[in-house]
């Protein structure tokens, strides 16, 4: 949701409504995943993607609908149905799509959330009576949660809300069946912005965090010495932010998360090991370290000996980045995050 962010702000302070689509499933080589979303308003502007071009046409068609009528849509394309090559969905894959309209009150608790970056989870109905779809809660990771769905359907989403959080994967819900009409939720999770941590403000540093911002992470450069880690070699319209501290007092005072990436860059153990000691059993989803195949034997060698176990250390990505054949600065950076993209992703 955050690529589209400045446009619902702008919309909002115009005064449009807006109609939001999301992906709820996916199913073969559908171009977008999970969660990706699409919003327009009454003069047909949009803002984002469901699909990379395959099927928005018929989800404007619907966003309209739906800022007309107020009614949400559960919409389904796929190659096994006749429109599927009506709308352009030709590639073999096939998605769902949920579109309603946005909810001024509950948009505000979702853009505080990724503003604070706290990590969160909204749950919508999807399918079930039409006095129910469309309404939604947010539930935080401190256990605060905004809006609801009535009593009986929070009390069966909200268990479901903290699985997913805590799995770090959104899903879909089919309510136990208690009336006459069966429920299902889309519940989904919302993860604090992806941050790249770099370890040394070296050369392949300058290429990797243009690389990273780029792709929309939050870049950190991590760099004790004056001649590295210089304002003047990272100023803020190059990097996030600077932190000219020793690695592992740097790491302490950022604090690591299931969004965030390290990259260690120096060469020099003094400053490598301390950061990796914290960052390899923490809870980032990416470590990786510059350095040859006898560079990082040795490295875990020191780590084992410093008393990191060996599942922590496994997780240690060496010689960093994609085998790309790399061999300039910037080869090597575009390897790195290429692999820092694949582990986000769940390719690793």
């Amino acid at each position: 949701m955050r690529d589209i962010l400045p446009d619902l702000d702008r919309w909002r302070t115009q005064n449009h409504p807006i109609a939001l689509a999301t992906v709820i499933q996916t199913w073969g080589s559908a171009p977008r995943g999970v969660g990706a979303k699409m919003a327009l308003i009454a003069n047909s502007e949009m803002a984002g993607s469901v699909s990379g071009g395959c099927v928005e046409g018929a989800v404007m068609q619907t966003g309209l609908d739906v800022l007309k009528t107020g009614q949400p849509q559960l919409l389904h394309f796929g190659v096994a149905d006749e429109t599927a090559w009506e709308v352009g969905l030709a590639c073999g894959g096939t998605i769902e799509v949920f579109v309603q309209t946005l909810s001024p009150k509950f948009y505000d608790a979702v853009h505080t959330a990724l503003n604070e970056d706290h990590p969160a989870v909204s749950v919508t109905v999807i399918r079930g009576p039409k006095d129910l779809l469309g309404h939604q809660l947010l539930l935080r990771d401190d256990n605060r949660h905004i809006g609801d769905l009535g009593a009986e359907l929070d009390e069966a989403a909200l268990p479901e809300a903290r699985a997913a959080l805590a799995e770090g994967k959104s899903r879909r819900f089919v309510v136990p069946k208690s009336g006459t009409e069966s429920i299902e939720l889309f519940i989904e999770v919302l993860l604090p912005a992806s941050t790249l941590i770099v370890i040394g403000g070296v050369h392949i540093a300058l290429a990797l965090v243009a690389l990273a911002k780029t792709l929309d992470y939050r870049t950190v450069v991590v760099d004790p010495r004056k001649a590295f880690g210089s304002e003047a070699r990272f100023p803020t319209s190059r990097v996030d932010q600077l932190i000219q501290a020793w690695p592992d007092e740097a790491l302490e005072q950022i604090g690591l998360t299931r969004s965030s990436a390290v990259a260690t860059l120096t060469h020099d153990p003094k400053l490598d090991d301390p950061a990796l000691k914290i960052a390899l059993p923490s809870p980032a989803f990416y470590v990786g370290a510059l350095g040859s195949r006898q560079t990082q034997a040795r490295r875990r060698e020191r780590l084992l000996a410093q008393g990191l176990s060996e599942a922590h250390v496994a997780r240690l990505r060496g010689p960093i980045g994609l085998n790309l054949g790399a061999r300039t600065p910037e080869e090597i950076a575009l390897s790195i995050i290429a692999e820092v993209v694949a582990a986000r992703n769940g390719q690793m």
